[in-house]
């Protein structure tokens, strides 16, 4: 048992009796969401017996891994021969840019050929950022000169990514406040322009996610999928204190999944979600 369970656990355990608020702020505290918390403890005080620690850790899990999606299929190259566009979102601070590289690298790992775009042109530290990645992983990569327009740069490497035979484009966009329209309309305009070449592309949009932010992550998730439909979530910083439950509120209140995790800093801390792994030992 770690991390918020093994918290809740010791917090319990050998009371005469259930402080139900506490366990429902201690389960909000875990960013479930108050909706979830209080579906946690309604469900608990139905059971009609004498509650101990391992019913509140049982039914909290059991209530968790109900709404979280079973493990999603595994990226795969096209059957057309044509690059698998993935087009990756996300605020400045979460690690976005690295999350990006990291997944570039797992699928390189499954024996894919895949090619990087720098289309983060505000911010010359993240071309920069990513060129470093793209030699350290040996990965190839595509970028524009200085303040580039991001959607040249995409088209760019959308159309090498094409002539050059590669199964997976992988874009790194500029991190942006969701608040601002003028970028999210950007995101828009990236979209229609990799189209051009492809109209099904691109094919999944992710948005990188810090767990630490708690309750703000499920913000940023709401205003991105409103300028671009979301296909997943790379939760970032579960080493830390992120707790995990941006995820189960994420995916309960706007239906978009967790698709992969990061644990660390290195390439190799960076998975698949696995539901069973996630509620057992990162929650």
């Amino acid at each position: 048992m770690a991390g918020f369970f093994k918290k809740l656990y010791n917090k319990v355990t050998n009371r005469a009796d259930i402080d139900w608020e506490e366990i429902e702020a201690e389960l909000i505290g875990a960013d479930l969401g108050a909706r979830t918390s209080m579906e946690i403890v309604d469900e608990l005080q139905n059971l009609g017996r004498k509650i101990d620690a391992d019913d509140i850790i049982d039914v909290t899990r059991r209530h968790i891994a109900e709404i979280l999606p079973a493990d999603p299929a595994p990226i795969a190259p096209r059957e057309d021969g044509k690059p698998f566009v993935i087009l990756v979102v996300g605020v400045n601070g979460t690690g976005k840019t690295t999350s990006t590289a990291k997944l570039a690298k797992l699928l390189k790992n499954q024996g894919h050929s895949v090619l990087l775009a720098a289309a983060d042109t505000f911010r010359a530290a993240a071309v920069e950022q990513l060129e470093r990645w793209s030699q350290r992983l040996e990965i190839d990569m595509v970028k524009g000169p200085p303040n580039a327009d991001p959607s040249s740069v995409c088209y760019k490497a959308h159309q090498k990514a094409i002539t050059d035979g590669y199964q997976f484009l992988i874009c790194d966009t500029a991190g942006r406040i969701h608040t601002r329209h003028n970028l999210m309309e950007e995101l828009g305009k990236i979209h229609r322009t990799i189209s051009k070449q492809d109209d099904s592309a691109p094919h999944m949009n992710l948005i990188v996610v810090d767990a630490t932010t708690g309750g703000n992550a499920l913000v940023q998730a709401k205003e991105f999928n409103k300028a671009i439909d979301l296909d997943g979530l790379i939760i970032t910083k579960l080493d830390g204190s992120g707790k995990g439950g941006v995820g189960v509120i994420i995916q309960k209140e706007l239906g978009i999944p967790p698709r992969y995790i990061g644990l660390g800093e290195e390439p190799e801390q960076f998975k698949a979600f696995d539901r069973d792994e996630f509620v057992s030992e990162i929650i």
